[in-house]
């Protein structure tokens, strides 16, 4: 598993790219992880299958619901901590504690906040194809979301362009964060 922190990421075991459903957060991590040379997982492979089988049905996710997926990605997460390595993983770590649970109790998890208004976002859901959380709990996502506060390692990057310089915006936030 050994995949040292290239330039400008050292100290950092993941850098989780958060937003709601549809913000970009797979298509930019992606991206990030390619750039950077490092493990890329999205978050949607952590969730159990009834978790999958509720969103697909319409239903929303609640915390009891959630607390397995989280605990998992922070596992994902502590085995890199552990090798002194750094990956990329995607989640939509909506509320402040999901954020925490993931952190696990550590300050070398950096949060990049894909940030869009539901219109845009909307209709980028409208037009995506094969994806299991439908259109219709968007509202949900948004009225569930707790925008990292000041205090949190947090980098906010606008989704109103495209994903080639929603990625490099991150990246530039992200340089000039770390050593």
């Amino acid at each position: 598993m050994t995949h040292s922190p290239p330039h400008g990421i050292a100290g950092l075991s993941a850098i989780v790219v958060m937003g709601v459903s549809g913000s970009g957060k797979t298509t930019i991590a992606k991206m990030m992880a390619s750039r950077l040379a490092l493990p890329f997982r999205d978050a949607d492979s952590f969730h159990p299958p009834a978790n999958i089988a509720k969103m697909s049905a319409g239903q929303p996710l609640n915390d009891a619901d959630r607390a397995p997926w989280l605990a998992a990605i922070a596992a994902w997460i502590g085995g890199f901590r552990r090798e002194h390595a750094c990956c990329v993983v995607t989640c939509s770590a909506l509320k402040r504690s999901y954020r925490e649970a993931i952190r696990a109790g550590h300050d070398d998890v950096l949060i990049v906040y894909l940030k869009g208004d539901m219109t845009l976002i909307h209709d980028r859901m409208a037009a995506r194809k094969h994806h299991f959380m439908p259109l219709e709990l968007l509202a949900s996502q948004f009225a569930t979301l707790e925008e990292p506060a000041p205090d949190e390692y947090a980098l906010v990057v606008s989704i109103d362009a495209t994903p080639t310089v929603i990625t490099e915006r991150a990246l530039e936030g992200l340089r000039a964060r770390t050593p």
